[in-house]
């Protein structure tokens, strides 16, 4: 039937912050710094066709920017009107700072269309948090989650459509022994999971940085984990139920295959459609090197899910050098 979820890059140059790991907004970016060329802004007529087009399809969510702040996209109101219209919920991460309105103003938007809003997360005090992204206020991201929290509680149900609010964490060297005080941080600001992702090497600039580089950070890492899911099954949210967590596993201990590989959870489940409308099976940094499938802006959803070349893809990934390696692949799509 096509993908159940899709996402947009809608605005990869819109951001207030200058997070290290980001691709687009880091001071370590390559090609030239963003503010160097015409911001790149996907048209809302873009988003409107492939809605139409997929209505009745089974998509149940889109994802707005993952690179960029998506609440600094001019068009996101008339995103989630059309998205209300479909039937369809919004999952959306932001870097905490609430651009434009405040964190009260903007969880009334939010809360009411999306599935999930997960918060970048990457410290459990000041000096860290600010150091990885440059421009935050970490005592005004900690008034403005709990602000957020407590509109989501007041206007949302309860039941299985209640919008979830989720830490996203980067783990890296320079958070990673906080990893289980943002545990209980979270679970003490009204938040029901917290997300960990290992970092991705962009940059040279990046590589010492990562937990997967060395056996000595791998085994680091492992300790951390054990101490995140320990911290989870301390402490309880406010509702007395224990704070989810996500991708907190363990990796393997020879540097050059750390990750336990599983599943693509991504191929033939999800999809991405870039700025410049063209279709991409995944996330990964090294995704182009998977072959060009095709654009929105020629070929509708289902032609591109239907052709021979991304069956192939979704046939014959596990032989792929990119898919081989790739990190996203965890054991049982943990």
């Amino acid at each position: 039937m096509g993908p159940w979820r899709v996402t947009f890059v809608t605005n990869p140059d819109d951001c207030n912050l200058r997070c290290i790991m980001c691709r687009s907004g880091s001071g370590w970016a390559r090609p030239p710094d963003r503010r160097q060329r015409p911001r790149r802004r996907m048209d809302l007529a873009l988003l409107r066709r492939i809605l139409e087009e997929r209505r009745g399809s089974g998509l149940a969510e889109i994802i707005p920017s993952t690179e960029g702040e998506p609440l600094l996209y001019p068009e996101m109101d008339g995103l989630l009107d059309l998205c209300a219209a479909a039937g369809v919920k919004v999952n959306l991460t932001t870097n905490g700072t609430f651009p434009g309105r405040g964190a009260s103003a903007w969880a009334e938007r939010l809360a009411p269309a999306c599935s999930d809003v997960k918060v970048s997360w990457n410290g459990a005090v000041a000096r860290t948090a600010e150091a990885i992204m440059p421009g935050l206020r970490f005592e005004d991201a900690l008034a403005g989650l709990r602000d957020f929290a407590a509109v989501r509680d007041r206007v949302t149900s309860r039941g299985w459509d209640r919008c979830r609010l989720s830490l996203q964490v980067t783990a890296m060297e320079p958070n990673v022994a906080e990893l289980p005080e943002i545990v209980r941080l979270a679970a003490s600001l009204g938040v029901d999971r917290v997300k960990v992702n290992q970092l991705q090497v962009h940059f040279e600039e990046l590589r010492p940085l990562s937990l997967r580089r060395s056996a000595a950070s791998i085994a680091r890492w492992n300790a951390v984990a054990r101490a995140c899911r320990a911290a989870a099954a301390e402490v309880r949210r406010r509702s007395g139920r224990k704070i989810a967590l996500e991708n907190v596993v363990e990796l393997q201990p020879d540097p050059r295959h750390p990750a336990p590989l599983g599943p693509c959870p991504f191929l033939a489940q999800e999809a991405w459609v870039t700025v410049d409308g063209r279709f991409a099976p995944c996330p990964a940094p090294q995704r182009k090197r998977l072959g060009e499938l095709g654009s929105l802006r020629e070929r509708t959803m289902g032609e591109i899910w239907e052709s021979e070349g991304y069956r192939n893809l979704c046939r014959d990934y596990r032989s792929h050098p990119v898919c081989r390696e790739c990190s996203f692949r965890r054991p049982g799509g943990a």
